[in-house]
């Protein structure tokens, strides 16, 4: 029995997928914790985001989410972006580490690189087979958007 963890290459890099986390479409991985999950980015969205260097909550903790809602901001080398949540449910806890130094997302994104806990009662979360699906259908569209080939077939 292999205990070898699945690799996405992303080019000639390569993003680990932990078996023992589920997934959103949005690129976070998600663990089971006692108040729910505990949600944080996946190797391959740290890659295209590359050096984070900013976070910003706009929710507090308490506040019931939809999925998808904007709940704070990032930035990084390669973007600034809205944050959204991956699963409607009630925001338990917020990694305040990282409001001080969020380098912890660069260095181990699926240790205390962790961003928040959401209390949800159902998740359209995906397992990491899935999520390795996911992520080469995603892989074409952001492969020609680095290329700047995003308009062309």
């Amino acid at each position: 029995m292999s205990t070898a963890e699945p690799v996405f290459m992303m080019g000639k890099f390569p993003a680990r997928i932990p078996t023992d986390r589920r997934y959103a479409r949005n690129h976070m991985w998600a663990q089971s914790v006692p108040s729910g999950y505990r949600f944080g980015f996946s190797a391959y969205a740290v890659r295209l985001l590359q050096d984070v260097y900013f976070l910003e909550w706009t929710v507090d903790e308490g506040t019931a989410l939809r999925e998808r809602q904007a709940i704070g901001n990032i930035e990084s080398s390669k973007a600034e972006s809205e944050l959204y949540s991956p699963v409607a449910g009630t925001l338990r806890s917020i990694n305040a580490d990282l409001l001080r130094d969020p380098s912890s997302i660069n260095v181990d994104t699926y240790g205390p690189g962790w961003l928040f806990e959401i209390e949800t009662a159902g998740e359209p979360l995906l397992d990491h087979g899935a999520y390795l699906t996911h992520l080469a259908e995603a892989w074409k569209v952001a492969e020609r958007t680095i290329k700047g080939q995003a308009n062309e077939d």
